[in-house]
């Protein structure tokens, strides 16, 4: 499913984030991703999501050659993936299910799939009686389930968890850790970067260790002796680009819009001109383009 084949990359200043790394990992796979700050980790993530390019080297996602896929394509890419962040990233003048539907809407869906899909998947991480609630009403792990909802709205075959349990409690974590666990069980693949060594070792998962570019542990099962301890307090500055927007409020598919510049959003809901709607992110590095349903040009 995802296979990097001597893959370098190096940033313009210099820095040599990742070094002739060669690795695959299968369809329906869990793995974890540790290693200190500034280890690659971080690159290793963008470079899955094409929101980098490698320097050298070729990454194969489900049989797809990125060095070949064209910019325009790119969210097509994404679609099969579904992101989840530290900072939740949740819309806040919107509610649970509206946060959630949003993802669905990226990508074209109708009303009525929405409406059965998304209570479907908030039942699934414990969420059904909050739909109405805004994220500010929620406790940090009730928000990143939302996250984790949003992530698996649209069914993604891919799961990339950037240290999801970052911002909640260690009770919290071992819940969130879980519920990934139990959705992989239903055959999605997921990839979770953390330094949460002690949930490594709980769940007996494929854990990749990356240092100073170089993939220096592959192991099955836990975190090779020694490893924890060189990492117990790594801090991965990840993040991706994202940009809030101001002024939200509950809107239906009439008023998201499509364009090459990506997905806006209407502000107004007399229905504004085109220089009243602002341009935003809720899930993807890039911005979202809105995908017809019957498309499969990525397979």
């Amino acid at each position: 499913m995802i296979e990097f084949q001597n893959v370098s990359k190096t940033y313009p200043n210099g820095t040599h984030a990742l070094q002739n790394v060669s690795l695959s990992i299968e369809k329906g796979e869990f793995v974890f991703i540790v290693g200190a700050s500034g280890a690659g980790k971080s690159t290793f993530l963008k470079l899955i999501m094409h929101e980098e390019t490698p320097t050298s080297g070729e990454i194969i996602i489900n049989g797809n050659k990125l060095s070949k896929l064209r910019r325009r394509d790119v969210p097509y890419l994404r679609r099969h993936m579904g992101i989840v962040f530290q900072d939740f990233r949740l819309i806040e003048k919107m509610t649970v299910f509206d946060n959630v539907a949003f993802a669905m809407r990226a990508v074209g869906e109708s009303t009525a799939t929405i409406k059965k899909r998304v209570p479907y998947v908030l039942n699934l991480v414990g969420l059904s009686d909050k739909m109405k609630n805004k994220p500010s009403e929620l406790s940090g792990g009730e928000q990143q389930r939302v996250s984790l909802a949003r992530a698996l709205v649209n069914n993604p075959e891919i799961i990339v968890a950037d240290e999801p349990t970052g911002n909640v409690d260690p009770e919290l974590s071992h819940e969130i850790i879980e519920l990934l666990n139990e959705i992989n069980a239903m055959g999605t693949t997921v990839l979770v970067v953390t330094h949460e060594h002690e949930l490594v070792r709980e769940f007996h998962q494929r854990v990749i260790t990356i240092d100073k570019g170089k993939v220096i542990g592959d192991t099955q099962g836990g975190i090779r002796a020694g490893i924890a301890e060189d990492y117990a307090e790594d801090s991965d500055d990840y993040g991706m680009d994202y940009e809030e927007y101001g002024e939200a409020a509950e809107f239906t598919g009439d008023e998201v819009i499509e364009s090459y510049e990506g997905l806006g959003y209407d502000d107004d809901m007399d229905g504004a001109g085109e220089g009243d709607s602002e341009m935003f992110e809720p899930q993807y590095p890039d911005n979202v383009m809105v995908v017809p349903d019957d498309d499969d040009r990525l397979g």
